[in-house]
């Protein structure tokens, strides 16, 4: 495992649609490893492993679930809005990066009126009762160019456990993408074509998804991504340490029987462990790709995830490592895949 290419990734700030600077790190990682990489124009970055075989792509979102700027108080909090699904009873006294105009990096807290004059909390907490302590006044904020529409992604950092289990931010999709680079690395020759897609907005509206279809035409897709955990519950379904998952149905979308079954064959014949996942919530980019160009035979495999969409999600890296190696092993043999013959 390269652990510090995980934190890296896990503490770089990327919220959805300023994904920049997460976009720089996978370039400077990848590009030895591909023949070629692009970045479209939605802010997509595609990197091309070249072969006369099949068409496989593989998908991966740069961005996280953070907060924008929508006001500026009088007395120099900020008051924010939501980009992703953020529960905001979670983001009390979570700490924060700040992007302003000048580049200056500025830290903060969140915080409320109560929590600030040590009063009791109200039982519901809204996004609207949050607010931003950075220490500075309406009139320094504007100096330094905070600004309605400024980014605030969260800021807690990477940090490793016990027994192979490690914490951080952005681990949803910074996982996945940490999957794709080592993976390239991995492949020496391949007779397929093989597209790494890092995407953007996935946590908006899989937007990147769907944009990055327009330029490619591939035979098949496996979105990486991660997958809820349900350790806590009296009869788990994925839990850490069990492998990866393999998706046969979200909230929105049902995934390809046929890439299912070539996967789940793969681990079973090389003994990875994996774990299938029936779920009713949630969605990845797999749903805008499986739907694109008259269609994309199209599934997910995941890395379970405690605390998904929190500044503390916690993985395994045995889960990790299982993903990458079934992938080594699966796309030197990839599916026929006519679906009615």
């Amino acid at each position: 495992m390269n652990i510090k290419l995980l934190e890296k990734l896990s503490n770089a700030y990327g919220v959805s649609g300023n994904e920049h600077d997460v976009r720089k790190i996978i370039e400077k990682e990848i590009r030895p490893y591909v023949n070629k990489l692009t970045v479209d124009d939605l802010g997509n970055l595609i990197a091309v492993k070249k072969g006369k075989g099949k068409k496989i792509l593989l998908a991966a979102h740069m961005d996280e679930i953070g907060l924008m700027v929508r006001s500026v108080t009088s007395n120099g909090f900020l008051q924010v809005s939501p980009i992703g699904g953020i529960d905001p009873s979670l983001l009390i006294c979570q700490r924060v990066h700040v992007d302003s105009k000048r580049k200056k990096l500025l830290h903060g807290v969140i915080t409320t009126k109560e929590t600030s004059n040590d009063e009791d909390l109200p039982k519901i907490i809204t996004m609207e009762s949050l607010l931003i302590d950075t220490g500075l006044s309406r009139k320094a904020l504007e100096k330094i160019g905070v600004t309605i529409g400024s980014y605030v992604a969260l800021d807690e950092k990477f940090h490793l456990m016990s027994n192979n289990f490690f914490y951080g931010k952005a681990l949803d999709d910074r996982i996945g993408c940490y999957i794709l680079i080592e993976l390239a690395k991995r492949i020496k020759k391949t007779e397929n074509e093989i597209y790494f897609v890092f995407t953007v907005q996935e946590e908006v509206g899989l937007y990147g998804a769907r944009t990055s279809m327009y330029k490619l035409n591939p035979d098949m897709a496996i979105a990486i991504d991660i997958a809820p955990a349900d350790d806590l519950s009296s009869d788990p379904v994925l839990a850490l340490g069990k492998g990866p998952s393999i998706t046969v149905k979200d909230a929105e979308m049902i995934a390809n029987v046929k890439l299912n079954s070539w996967l789940v064959k793969a681990a079973k014949e090389n003994k990875i462990p994996v774990q299938l996942e029936v779920s009713d919530i949630g969605t990845t980019d797999a749903l805008n790709i499986s739907i694109s160009k008259g269609g994309i035979p199209s599934t997910i495999l995941g890395v379970p995830l405690r605390n998904l969409h929190t500044a503390v999600g916690v993985a395994n890296f045995e889960d990790i490592e299982n993903a990458i190696k079934l992938l080594e092993i699966a796309l030197k043999n990839p599916p026929r895949l006519s679906p009615w013959k």
